[in-house]
């Protein structure tokens, strides 16, 4: 477990890397920073000192370049793209306390400041270099402006300065058959002066804080120890203009290159926090009790275990205390391509789905390791429909509607269930080692754990049924449940915090932490249950795979209302019913004579097979079939609770219905059963757009018939 607290409470200060400010968002990025708001949004609740800081990377000649053909300005480029980025960032809910800028004064102080105290220590000087040049162009080309193939692993088309194939990083006189990327000429060799930092000094200091630092990946460390090991090279520091960004001291015609400036804004945005609040940026970047996280993605490791570790070494400021690396993002199994219709932009998902549906998706799969995370869209389907919204949203909102629609909105007693208690509470523990732990995906593993635990405990309880015996100990169990949506709305909150605010409007509570994540309600008023997930009908049609867009379940379920019970005059095990479907009226004949009476049947709701070959059963037509789940003992009808005649059911994963007739064979290929509360085919859950549905008085593994 990563120990962040102390008995002096420590200062923490958490970042995502920088974006460049020349492109929006995209969802490869937003892996970085949903990651870094739960973990940062999860340290909040557990009562930690931190803060998040960001900003946007705004210097270098791509910068200057992408405004020349623009024809703006390279400040008002990097002020259109800030405004891009920050709205795309709070559509996703990321939460940072400072996001600011590298075009800065704070940045443009702390730079020299950084540059002054390396030099006076001799950890900077001139010499005369190869640089690339475009004679076409007739200006010296930086790294992103040369590509050509890695001079290690012979990857092709890979930029000036880092194989994004190997990781490799080199200089761009090193890259074969380079060409620039202006004008796809070929560029030339020259020599040119300029300012170089002796990384190689702080080899031997490198190696012992790796050494030293325990929170760091052990596959990263490995992999930075074989850098060291095969010597480091001196950086340089410094590039010919034109270039957009802050001119070195005393010169002319030189800036500092932007990877010298870029870090250097983690603290800069720090000053601008801490001016405008009274506070120190010392406390959090020389005060030795302080905490430094960066999350960065697997391309920049060098930069940020190397490059920037040593510039903090040798200009008086803390080391990070840990730097969580993260993979790269896919989309079905492939690099994401325009191509291919799998580019997304953080806007372009904003448009089609909710945020908060990626937020969830995300969290799944990360964890403390740089595998690569895939958007597979068949999958994100499946875990918005059956995961979000049938387990933990629609327990919350049937606990809290029940209430609001039999308890008066009022919960007056806590059922004393102390074996279950243990064990949500056991897990809550959990749940805060893998937040620590930064084991994303486990910790949403239990919390989902928990609210399937909550389903079944009002499957095994049935306050539906009970409240017409026992309206107390109806009470007790709906109690207890809702100290269980609190529970969820507080853990679940790094991941969902929309949703989580919603659930303690709901609840009728405020800015719940985690030390609130107990078992406490008493006499408690409730505030007004809504359904605020709902499932995804279909998903993105060009990343969506080919068999998924056909994917047709062979049965039409509705949901209808039972009007009249008669008798059939010729069978005693056969009842007759009337029932409304919303927009027709139909009958049925169903084998349940046995098991409810017609006062229990008038006015139910049920779900009935609407595409059924109409039958003659002993005299009597019948138009469809009504569902229930049989065990062999019980059989128990499907009684929707939220739903309403003429409401489809479905199937999760399945985009379509058969409107066409089947036959009853055809049915009874189907193979439906009860599970969890639940009714599923092949991990499928049944629902409609409203609620989960489920069969009464049978458990798991009953068939559906």
């Amino acid at each position: 477990m990563v120990k962040l607290k102390s008995k002096t409470r420590r200062k923490i200060l958490v970042t995502s890397a920088l974006p460049y400010a020349n492109g929006p968002i995209h969802c490869g990025h937003l892996v970085e920073y949903i990651q870094t708001d739960i973990f940062v949004r999860f340290l909040r609740l557990a009562g930690e000192d931190v803060i998040f800081i960001c900003a946007d990377d705004t210097h270098g000649a791509p910068i200057e370049i992408k405004a020349k053909e623009l024809g703006i300005t390279p400040e008002k480029l990097i002020e259109d793209v800030y405004k891009e980025h920050t709205r795309d960032f709070s559509n996703f809910l990321v939460s940072f306390d400072e996001y600011y800028t590298t075009h800065s004064p704070e940045n443009k102080y702390y730079s020299d400041l950084i540059f002054e105290r390396l030099n006076k220590k001799g950890y900077i000087y001139m010499k005369e270099m190869e640089v690339t040049y475009c004679e076409y162009d007739k200006r010296t080309l930086p790294d992103r402006y040369v590509k050509g193939t890695c001079p290690k692993c012979g990857a092709p088309d890979q930029y000036g300065d880092v194989c994004e194939r190997c990781g490799a990083t080199y200089k761009t006189t090193d890259l074969i058959n380079p060409y620039c990327v202006i004008c796809r000429n070929t560029p030339i060799r020259k020599q040119a002066e300029h300012y170089f930092f002796r990384l190689s000094s702080f080899s031997e200091r490198l190696r012992k804080w790796l050494d030293k630092n325990k929170q760091l990946q052990p596959e990263i460390k490995n992999f930075v120890y074989s850098w060291i090991k095969n010597g480091l090279e001196d950086w340089c520091i410094s590039r010919d203009g034109p270039y957009f960004g802050f001119k070195i001291p005393g010169e002319e015609d030189k800036y500092y290159y932007v990877w010298l400036d870029a870090p250097i804004g983690y603290i800069a945005a720090t000053e601008h926090y801490c001016k405008k609040r009274g506070l120190k940026t010392e406390d959090y970047w020389v005060d030795r009790k302080s905490r430094i996280i960066h999350f960065i993605g697997k391309d920049i490791i060098y930069f940020h275990f190397l490059f920037w570790p040593a510039m903090l070494m040798g200009s008086g400021f803390n080391l990070p205390f840990n730097i969580p690396v993260h993979g790269f993002l896919t989309v079905n199994g492939e690099k994401m391509s325009k191509s291919r219709g799998t580019f997304f932009t953080a806007a372009d998902f904003h448009s089609k789905y909710r945020p908060e549906y990626l937020r969830f998706y995300y969290a799944k799969t990360l964890a403390r390791n740089m595998s690569d995370i895939d958007l597979n869209f068949s999958n994100f389907q499946d875990s918005i429909n059956n995961e979000l919204v049938a387990n933990l949203a629609n327990f919350c909102y049937r606990v809290l509607s029940f209430a609001n629609n039999n308890l008066d909105s009022r919960i007056t007693h806590v059922s004393p269930e102390k074996k279950l208690e243990k064990e949500i509470l056991k897990k809550v523990k959990n749940i805060e080692e893998h937040y620590y732990n930064l084991e994303i995906g486990e910790a949403l593993k239990e919390t989902l754990a928990i609210s399937s635990l909550g389903n079944k405990y009002l499957q095994d309880n049935q306050p539906w049924n009970l409240i017409k015996a026992d309206r107390e100990k109806a009470a007790g169990v709906i109690g207890f449940a809702a100290d269980i949506v609190k529970i969820l709305a507080i853990i679940s909150k790094p991941i969902l915090p929309a949703f989580c605010a919603e659930l303690e409007k709901q609840l009728n509570l405020k800015e719940l932490s985690w030390k609130d994540a107990s078992f406490d309600i008493k006499e408690h008023a409730l505030g007004q249950a809504k359904i605020v997930f709902s499932k995804i009908e279909i998903v993105e049609a060009a990343a969506a795979p080919e068999k998924d867009k056909a994917a047709v379940f062979p049965l039409n379920i509705k949901v209808a209302r039972i009007i009249a019970v008669e008798d059939h005059p010729n069978a005693d095990k056969l009842i007759v019913l009337q029932i409304d479907l919303g927009t027709e009226k139909r009958q049925i004949v169903a084998g349940i004579k046995q098991f409810y009476s017609k006062e229990e049947l008038l006015g139910k709701k049920i779900v009935v097979l609407t595409n059924l070959k109409p039958a003659m059963l002993r005299g009597k037509e019948s138009n469809g079939m009504l569902l229930a789940g049989d065990d062999g003992k019980e059989i128990g009808v499907v009684a929707p609770k939220l739903s309403e005649p003429g409401d489809q059911v479905y199937m999760e994963g399945f985009t379509k219905v058969n409107k066409g007739q089947i036959t009853y064979e055809d049915f009874t290929k189907v193979q439906m059963h009860t599970k969890d509360g639940g009714i599923y085919y092949n991990g499928k859950a049944m629902k409609t757009d409203k609620e989960l549905l489920s069969a009464e008085k049978v458990g798991d593994g009953a068939r559906i018939k």
